[in-house]
């Protein structure tokens, strides 16, 4: 399936996976991981490198790791040495979600129904009369009427808050925007490699559910008020990224804003969770894992977790394609 006929569903896929980003919108300063988090990451540090080579521990061939962006500026896309002759010598393709499933129309749209807030929420009981008029003027000032906005959980909105994404715009040439999962999974389609995901689309969107809307609600507000400054933000996660550094994906999320509290919930628990579902994959079949850039590196991030499993983590080279 093209770019062009994957639009419509695309945006589905990039409220369920680009929110992991977004939730690192809120500023509040005791939401910020410890220093005693942060301290032990320096025990964890690792060489940029995007694309890692998983073997030993009983595997009869190797697996690739790769950390992804969800979005990035087509002129800063590239490709890490290696990557496309990883994919290419793998048998499956995995990625945090079976992207398969996104082009299912009557999933996808059941699936969305689970974006609306349950006993007949708005966002206009979550806010002060003044802070939802800010919130309603941001958004239909980006052409996006709050008529249409109303009962989404507020987390879902956060995505396109600071409009870096625009609902139904898509990817590729003349969007100005790719996404490496799409880039890769079109790879996958083009090759006839079989694809599938380490969590189901229910998963993620259930994840959400575990933070009260209230608290939504506020990282959203937030997110509109320091969204003249998402532009920095937004350059300084693609200059880590094209530099490859995931030690400093790591540290932004405790230095700049964390992730509301919830970082077990949207990070740690789901990397503990890949682990054995990755281990059983790749014990049968040459693996080429996609997961966001952000669960690489650090204490219990895939590439820790895989080395306490007796795993060998090798990083490839950080040249570009």
């Amino acid at each position: 399936m093209s770019f062009k006929k994957a639009t419509t569903w695309s945006f589905v896929f990039l409220m369920i996976a680009g929110l992991f980003q977004a939730c690192k919108s809120t500023k509040d300063a005791s939401d910020k991981l410890s220093n005693s988090d942060l301290a032990s990451d320096k025990d964890y540090t690792l060489e940029k490198s995007l694309l890692w080579k998983i073997d030993g521990n009983g595997l009869a061939q190797p697996s690739y790791l790769y950390g992804t962006i969800h979005l990035i500026d087509s002129e800063s896309f590239f490709w890490p040495k290696g990557t496309l002759a990883a994919i290419d010598e793998s048998e499956d393709i995995v990625f945090e979600i079976d992207l398969d499933d996104m082009f299912d129309i009557s999933a996808s749209m059941s699936l969305l129904t689970k974006a609306f807030m349950k006993d007949g929420k708005t966002l206009k009981d979550l806010y002060s009369a003044e802070d939802y008029k800010f919130v309603k003027e941001h958004f239909e000032g980006m052409g996006l009427p709050m008529f249409m906005m109303q009962k989404l959980k507020p987390m879902f909105l956060t995505v396109f808050a600071s409009g870096d994404v625009k609902m139904g715009e898509g990817f590729g040439a003349g969007s100005g925007t790719k996404s490496y999962e799409m880039e890769i999974y079109d790879i996958a389609q083009n090759s006839s490699k079989e694809v599938s995901g380490l969590e189901t689309m229910e998963y993620q969107m259930s994840v959400f559910d575990s933070i009260p809307y209230q608290e939504q609600a506020d990282m959203l507000l937030q997110t509109i008020k320091t969204s003249d400054m998402e532009d920095n933000s937004f350059k300084e996660m693609m200059a880590m990224y094209t530099n490859q550094d995931i030690n400093k994906m790591v540290e932004s999320m405790g230095e700049e804003e964390g992730i509301g509290g919830y970082e077990d919930i949207l990070l740690y628990n789901r990397n503990k969770n890949w682990i054995p579902v990755m281990k059983k994959m790749m014990m049968s079949k040459k693996i080429f894992f996609a997961v966001g850039a952000g669960h690489l590196g650090g204490k219990d991030g895939v590439i820790d977790l895989l080395k306490k499993e007796g795993f060998k983590l090798t990083p490839l080279s950080t040249a570009s394609e």
